[in-house]
């Protein structure tokens, strides 16, 4: 059987992580992937995330970040997916959680932050929200 999501995917593997405590998870490797994960590390909500090459296969190992023994990440959420696709304009791009959190927007640009987004007044497709 294959898989119709791997963003989807991906954002399961971090809930369930963090919701079990774990420091470091293993992920297949894309490049939509990796750019999402540059978003998060870029605005803090992982420690770090390395391309780790094993028989002759490629994967995403992932080091999540805690603060005071409680996942830095509370909500991850999915918004665009295969069936349905979210587009939204740089003035139409969702404000999460009053601006504590971030949406994770698909561009022409490339994979930024809805914050990058505005400031570059580009929009595109709506990935994920993260609180």
């Amino acid at each position: 059987m294959s898989m119709q999501d791997p963003v989807a995917d991906m954002l399961t593997c971090i809930r369930n992580a963090q919701a079990m405590g774990i420091q470091k998870i293993r992920l297949p490797h894309s490049n939509l992937k990796k750019e999402i994960l540059k978003v998060l590390k870029d605005e803090g909500f992982i420690n770090e995330y390395e391309v780790v090459e094993a028989d002759n296969k490629k994967d995403l190992q992932v080091s999540l970040k805690y603060y005071q023994g409680r996942p830095v990440i509370e909500k991850i959420n999915r918004v665009s997916r295969p069936a349905l696709r979210i587009y939204k304009g740089y003035d139409q791009l969702p404000v999460v959680r009053g601006g504590l959190g971030i949406a994770i927007v698909s561009t022409p640009k490339g994979v930024m932050s809805d914050k990058t987004a505005r400031a570059q007044q580009v929009g595109g497709e709506v990935l994920c929200t993260v609180e």
